[in-house]
């Protein structure tokens, strides 16, 4: 199933080279081409219903094997981070740092779809981070939702990408083909009218 797995995840050719004519001419990588959407984790042994607390356990029962599907680059840094904000503790899932990108990822699990309350979250946790975490030779963190469903026109409104955001779903099973074929599709769709959208940016500039 190594095939399925890889076509999954990967991005579309479109996406690909546009992504990478960018990081040679800025001569950085692109947090575009580091992450993915979805994220396969049916390594984990998640049957029927669970928590987030299931799902976090999981993960790092199985840190090895997550950090593969996460991709190129990335170090674990800590789990469940205390934030403390005025008189109120938040706690961060995960906290990652990515060598390529050379910067901070927070990584926040939630099981269901993605709703819109998530960006606030996600946003305050960036931004302590960036405040409080961040070293001088690092860009700003970054931020992955993974949620077992998404909401595209909700996500395309918010503009999360802006933020440093990055929404994925997570599967804890591997589809069949035909799912494979219609997610792959729906990507390259996507891939390709984003790579239209920027070259009528560009023309209009």
């Amino acid at each position: 199933m190594l095939y399925e797995r890889t076509a999954l995840s990967r991005k579309p050719d479109a996406l690909i080279t546009e992504e990478l004519a960018a990081m040679h001419h800025k001569k950085r990588m692109s947090p575009t081409l580091m992450l993915r959407d979805p994220y396969i984790l049916d390594f984990l042994g998640l049957k029927d219903t669970w928590h987030e607390s299931d799902l976090e356990s999981a993960i790092i029962r199985e840190m090895e094997l997550f950090l593969l599907e996460l991709g190129v680059g990335f170090t674990f840094v800590a789990r469940q981070k205390r934030i403390q904000i005025d008189d109120d503790d938040f706690h961060l899932d995960l906290l990652f740092y990515n060598r390529k990108l050379r910067r901070l990822v927070a990584v926040e699990l939630k099981v269901g779809e993605f709703k819109a309350a998530y960006k606030g979250q996600m946003e305050l946790y960036l931004r302590w981070l960036d405040k409080f975490e961040r070293e001088p030779t690092e860009d700003s963190p970054l931020g992955i939702i993974l949620c077992t469903g998404k909401k595209s026109e909700q996500i395309e409104l918010l503009e999360l990408d802006k933020s440093g955001i990055h929404v994925a779903e997570y599967l804890t099973t591997l589809p069949p083909r035909a799912m494979l074929a219609a997610r792959l599709q729906q990507a390259a769709e996507r891939a390709q009218l984003q790579v239209e959208q920027s070259n009528a940016r560009e023309a209009d500039g």
